[in-house]
């Protein structure tokens, strides 16, 4: 009996210990001598090994150096409270192949929401077009990748039904309204998503993954005398839904009644250069976008980035030790293997002060020479990888917080941001902070908020002179854009002291 694709998407899941239930009508990838997790992927698209023979043959047929095909089903769900109430639940579905062929450093792309085999032959032979010569193709064997799991789900997403992420829901609504009695407005928002990755390319690589993803994130809005204040808070992971906890609940509710709360006592600092202390955990913002775009290796083949002729060469303090890491487990930014099939893996950018590696794709790492990094990255199917980061953070540095803040006479610490502009070329970098405090002669002081840091990206890591030992990887919903695409990351940053930057306040 054969079903119509959305009675196949309706049914098809993963159960509470993370296998697939393949439908037994599935079940025909007879004589492919492929492990039963590959063939399991396999029948969950439609798809034969003789049907990826032949759209990879199409794909190379004009002569391409590389083809690599990206399988992705993913199912997306949204809850959202407004005024006391959950007034809105929507899901959607993405489902299709990416199709690339790379010629040199040119890539042709094209991808289908239709899996049908006449429809991959045809998205086939337009990527391969980016080549021009009659191609001697001969399709290679199947050499299976089994991934590691970095994210191991407990209970799925797919199982999970609105009537059991409502209670959550409307507990931190109710905990932040009787946080405080200034409290006048709250909004929640809940999203989970499963996906589907299957990938093969023209080397025979053949892998596939099962990616859960969730976040949850309250706004508290209050008002006193006529002044309105209002917080953001959220936690996301690459989990199951066993992520919704009534003690990760508690604890977002208490931190945003407290930190709107400090609101009304903030002032602003006064404008000018001097020394700024970065709080651990969320200031890793600035790393991520004032200096870790930098070293993605895109930018510096072709010599936009500041440290295209870097490689090597001192730039930074010799504590000074950074990373992006693909294999933090449950970490928004991880993934078993990158969008081009290749490992994730823990890359050293910084060591002892020193650049050491950019972070590659397949097109970066063959013109440099060099194995993959695992950074391949792809918002979707309908779009091509990428370098990009995963979860990129600061190793822990030989000083102590409070030696850190004693240290400064008159600065700043930030602590909470909100968004900001960055060039990716020269690194100069624009941030908004959200709060933070004063310091004054070696202590915190005065709590103040909305104002910009100012600087240079490669000038403040060269400026990092303390770095202390409280490294925190900060669990938020950051999502990076690049190139128009969104990709999930995480951040992370111990306490440092940049020597010098600019910061907008009031004018003395």
């Amino acid at each position: 009996m054969r079903y119509k694709r959305r009675e196949f998407l309706k049914i098809s899941g993963i159960s509470a210990a993370g296998s697939l239930i393949i439908p037994p009508f599935l079940n025909s990838c007879k004589g492919s001598a492929l492990s039963d997790r590959a063939e399991s992927y396999l029948n969950h698209f439609e798809i034969t090994p003789d049907q990826l023979r032949k759209t990879i043959s199409a794909a190379m047929a004009k002569g391409g150096d590389y083809a690599d095909l990206f399988f992705e089903h993913t199912l997306d769900n949204t809850s959202a409270l407004e005024d006391g109430k959950v007034n809105s639940a929507y899901s959607n579905i993405s489902y299709g192949v990416g199709i690339r062929v790379l010629k040199g450093d040119q890539t042709g792309y094209a991808y289908s929401e239709d899996l049908s085999p006449e429809a991959m032959i045809k998205a086939a032979s337009t990527a391969a077009n980016i080549a021009d010569n009659a191609g001697g193709f001969s399709p290679v064997n199947v050499s299976e990748f089994t991934p590691p799991d970095y994210y191991p789900v407990k209970t799925s997403w797919e199982t999970t039904s609105i009537k059991d992420k409502i209670p959550f829901i409307q507990r931190m609504n109710d905990n932040i309204f009787a946080g405080d009695k200034r409290v006048s407005k709250v909004n929640v928002y809940l999203s989970d998503s499963s996906s589907y990755i299957l990938f093969h390319n023209s080397e025979g690589r053949l892998t596939w993954d099962y990616r859960p993803m969730a976040y949850i994130a309250g706004v508290c809005i209050m008002e006193d005398k006529g002044q309105i204040e209002n917080f953001f808070v959220g936690r996301s992971h690459r989990m199951g839904a066993e992520f919704l906890t009534n003690e990760l609940i508690d604890e977002l509710s208490d931190e945003v009644v407290k930190k709107t709360s400090l609101l009304f006592t903030a002032g602003k600092p006064k404008a000018g250069e001097m020394e700024v202390v970065m709080g651990p955990g969320e200031s890793g913002i600035l790393l991520h976008e004032a200096i870790g775009h930098a070293f993605e290796a895109d930018f510096n083949r072709k010599n936009l980035s500041i440290f295209a002729d870097k490689m090597g060469k001192n730039v930074a303090e010799p504590f000074v030790r950074i990373i992006d890491d693909g294999t933090l487990p449950g970490r928004r930014g991880s993934i078993n293997f990158d969008d081009e099939g290749n490992p994730s893996q823990k890359t050293v950018i910084v060591d002892n002060g020193i650049l050491s590696s950019y972070l590659h794709d397949k097109i970066s790492s063959d013109y440099y020479k060099v194995a993959p990094t695992g950074n391949g990255r792809r918002q979707d199917f309908r779009n091509i990888p990428i370098p990009r980061m995963r979860c990129t953070y600061m190793e822990n540095g030989p000083h102590k917080r409070e030696e850190i803040i004693a240290s400064v006479k008159n600065g700043v610490y930030v602590d909470s941001f909100s968004n900001g502009e960055v060039n990716i070329g020269q690194g100069d970098f624009t941030f908004f902070v959200k709060f933070g405090y004063l310091i004054e002669d070696g202590k915190l002081t005065r709590p103040i908020k909305d104002f910009n840091i100012i600087g240079n990206g490669p000038q403040a890591l060269a400026d990092m002179v303390m770095v202390a030992d409280d490294l925190i990887i900060n669990n938020g919903i950051w999502t990076c854009g690049k190139d128009g695409q969104g990709a999930p990351n995480s951040m992370g940053l111990p306490t440092v002291k940049v020597k010098k930057l600019t910061v907008g306040g009031i004018n003395a």
